[in-house]
């Protein structure tokens, strides 16, 4: 069975984000979203509600897909997650150069710390390619419309977080 991660915060999960998951399963029997418990980053969103929100996201792909989907939180290491999991290879959605700068020193450490682990890069639907999680949640704190970067039930509860 080939398992892929494909790891991140989701604070919120968005399209950009469900476009990768959906490209991924393309390549794995199945997908482990691993939700990064980061509390450096200070999520807007609980770890909870995020879990919820992907879980919800991703229901429909199973059956469109035939891949199985776990979501499953990690605060390791990434690549002792990818362990954990039983995962050969971490699955990376990239949206520009500045991206991948940073995805080229993770790759390097990685593979420094277990070269059995392969990184693989998806990127980004060229109509998804500007969505970030964070431009996201500053639009909607200011009040701007976020529904063409987030699925419906995020919409709503970034609506319900910045409730004036």
């Amino acid at each position: 069975m080939r398992i892929g991660l494909y790891p991140g915060t989701f604070d919120p999960i968005t399209f950009g984000h469900t476009d990768i998951i959906r490209r991924s399963c393309r390549l794995v029997d199945r997908l482990v979203i691993g939700v990064a418990i980061n509390r450096d980053k200070g999520p807007l969103f609980s770890l909870d509600a995020r879990v919820a929100m992907i879980e919800a996201e991703c229901a429909a792909m199973v059956s469109e897909t035939g891949t199985e989907i776990v979501v499953h939180p990690f605060e390791n290491l990434l690549i002792d997650c990818a362990r954990d999991v039983g995962a050969a290879v971490i699955i990376r959605g990239l949206r520009a150069v500045a991206d991948f700068e940073y995805e080229f020193q993770m790759v390097g450490m990685n593979r420094a710390l277990d070269a059995s682990v392969e990184t693989v890069f998806l990127m980004a639907d060229a109509r998804r390619q500007a969505i970030a999680s964070k431009l996201v949640k500053e639009i909607a704190r200011l009040g701007g419309d976020v529904s063409k970067f987030v699925p419906p039930a995020v919409h709503e509860a970034l609506k319900a977080k910045y409730a004036r």
